[in-house]
This record gives structure tokens, sequence and C-alpha cells, in this order.
């Protein structure tokens, strides 16, 4: 085996220097090529940047994607809101008359004239519902005392006429406790009815004689005005049947009045 030795010991020293400052200019070299990689990648990067910034295109900051809320309406109207179209689903029919469910009825009349019956919705509102009856006031006082009287309006249907409200029919026959009693006519409120009705508006129920027109022995020539004032209960059956029964508050065994509305 060949062996090499140095000349002299500074020979020695030299290529051991030589070798170590060779690698470590190598490594050196490496790293002026790494700078230089970086260099130039980092300024290839800033051209980029600057490209895409010349490219950019400006969006307004305060511009928002999410869509905005919906208004809310308070929980309270909601709620009375829905109340209210349910009851205006359940009774349409009874409000589209101007009464409701709960009437005040008046039946007045000269003692030797006719019956006129009158509908309220209040004591102090225009009766929606006024007819006056052919049976006489003394029969119907006769009636009464019988403790049950059930009177049956009939109008008849007429399928070319259209839009006409039950309570808005001119012609009515008439029927008490079974029998027939001529016509009833549907009228307007007058003077004179309106009249009555204004004396008797304090009165929520009873009956009693009002005076009527004074000829100086305090009676007109009809005699005394009568009347009888209650609260009613309506109910709707269809567009062409009604129903109103007298109430009596104290539950005691008074004289129950019915009146019945039939369009036949």
């Amino acid at each position: 085996m060949k062996t090499i030795t140095a000349k002299s010991p500074h020979d020695s020293s030299f290529s051991f220097s030589r070798r170590y400052f060779n690698w470590k200019k190598k490594v050196e070299d490496d790293d002026e090529e790494e700078d230089i990689l970086t260099f130039s990648s980092s300024s290839h990067f800033c051209k980029e940047s600057k490209e895409a910034e010349e490219l950019r295109i400006p969006v307004p900051s305060q511009v928002s994607l999410v869509p905005a809320p919906r208004k809310k309406f308070p929980i309270v109207a909601v709620s009375k809101l829905r109340s209210a179209l349910n009851v205006f689903g359940k009774n349409r029919s009874a409000y589209r008359s101007g009464l409701g469910t709960r009437v005040v009825g008046t039946l007045f009349g000269y003692r030797r004239g006719h019956v006129h019956f009158a509908f309220q919705e209040e004591a102090k509102l225009s009766p929606a519902f006024l007819i006056q009856l052919a049976t006489p006031t003394s029969v119907l006082v006769r009636e009464m005392a019988s403790g049950l009287v059930r009177i049956a309006l009939e109008c008849e249907k007429k399928i070319g006429k259209k839009g006409v409200k039950l309570l808005e029919e001119p012609v009515w026959r008439t029927y008490c406790n079974g029998k027939k009693c001529g016509f009833a006519m549907r009228r307007e409120c007058g003077p004179e009815e309106w009249k009555v009705l204004k004396a008797v508006e304090p009165i929520s129920m009873g009956a009693g004689v009002l005076p009527g027109n004074c000829n100086g022995n305090g009676a007109g020539p009809e005699g005394e005005l009568m009347y009888m004032r209650a609260r009613f209960e309506r109910v709707v059956g269809s567009k062409d049947s009604e129903a109103f029964y007298m109430m009596n508050p104290d539950g005691t065994g008074g004289p129950e009045l019915s009146v019945y509305l039939l369009r036949v």
C-alpha cells in the first residue's frame, strides 16, 4: 500500500486549509445561489403583486351580501289581529246585517192597532230590523198570557234575485203559534217609531204602557201604547234562516218569545 506523506508541515497544513476553504467557498457559493434565487423569486412576486393591484377592481367596503332582516310586528298586535279575524270569520254572516249575537228587541203597538217589532244592536242605535205585523196588539197580549209565543216569518226565495239579505226582505207571511196571521211588512224607522224607541231606551227589560196621542183624556184614538222590551239571542242558521230567542236573566218561568225568519 502506497503511503502519501507531506513534504513539509506547511504543505500538509496548506492542503488541509485549501480543502477547508474550497468547501467553505462551495458553501458560500450555494448560499449566494440561494440568495440569488430568493431575491429573484421575491422580485418576481413583487411584480405579480403590482400587476394584481393594477388589475384589481375596487369593491365598496360597505356593501353587505347578508339580506336585511325582515320587519317584525309586535306579538300583541299580531295576536289581536288573529283574534279579530277569527271572530269575524265565525260571525261573518251575523255581522253583515249590522246585528250581533246579542240584540235588543222591542215589541210595541197601540192597544187597538197593530204590533211593531224592532231589533237593535244597541239601545241608542237605529233598528236594523223593523216590521209591522198584521196581528192586533190585543191578540198578541192574549197569546203572551199563555206563557209561550212563537212567531214565524216566511218569505219567498226568488231565484233571479240575488244579493238581498234576509233582514232586508220586504214582505213576510206571519204565523203565531202555528196559526196564520196575515202578512208583515218591513218598515223604515220614522219619527213616530224612533220616538217610541227613545222613550223606552233606559229600559233594559220589562213591559208597560206609554201614553198615546193625547186628545184631552190622556189617550189617543187607538188607545194606549203597549210595549215589551228584552234582550234576545240571535242565532244564524244560514243566509236563509235566523232565529231570535228572548233571554230571561233571572231564570224564572216568565213568558217565552221566539221569532223565526225563514226564506223558503
